[in-house]
């Protein structure tokens, strides 16, 4: 490389210890990857529970970026105000601990923040962009649709369609 007339600000490495160090940051690059891979599903109980078999099947997946996938719920909240929403189950997986849910310490429900989130009973409508999904609203049915940022498909979630 000298003399082709590269420079550099560092000293020069002997074959032996630039091997010796690409070896070192490869090991620690995989070592950390691995490490990063633990699923918040693993090794709970989830028998007596098919909507959490089916959150732990395709959390891998989503955590991953392989899968994305969009969870309707509808329920009441502490209030007892009946709430609805949308949620982008690996946007949520990624900013929330997901653990509590698995170990039923805490019920999933749709918050504000959500793709879309709806108060029955004091008529509290928002919807949010995320960064799998793109909200759009369907004046013509009045409904509301997905856009999939990746492949910009558009899911249509009317029961009816």
């Amino acid at each position: 490389l000298v003399e082709l007339g590269y420079r550099g600000n560092g000293e020069p490495l002997k074959r032996e210890e630039f091997d010796a160090r690409k070896k070192a940051a490869e090991s620690f690059r995989l070592q950390k990857r691995l490490a990063a891979k633990t699923l918040a599903s693993a090794g709970k109980d989830l028998g007596g529970s098919p909507f959490l078999a089916a959150l732990a099947e395709r959390e891998e997946a989503n955590r991953n970026g392989k899968l994305t996938s969009i969870i309707f719920i509808r329920t009441r909240n502490g209030r007892g105000q009946e709430i609805s929403g949308y949620i982008d189950y690996a946007h949520r997986l990624k900013t929330e601990n997901f653990e509590p849910y698995f170990l039923r310490v805490r019920v999933l429900a749709p918050r504000p923040s959500d793709m879309s989130f709806y108060n029955w009973e004091t008529q509290t409508c928002t919807s949010n962009t995320t960064p799998n999904f793109q909200v759009v609203s369907d004046g013509d049915s009045g409904g509301i649709l997905f856009k999939n940022k990746r492949d910009r498909k558009i899911v249509c979630v009317d029961p009816k369609a």
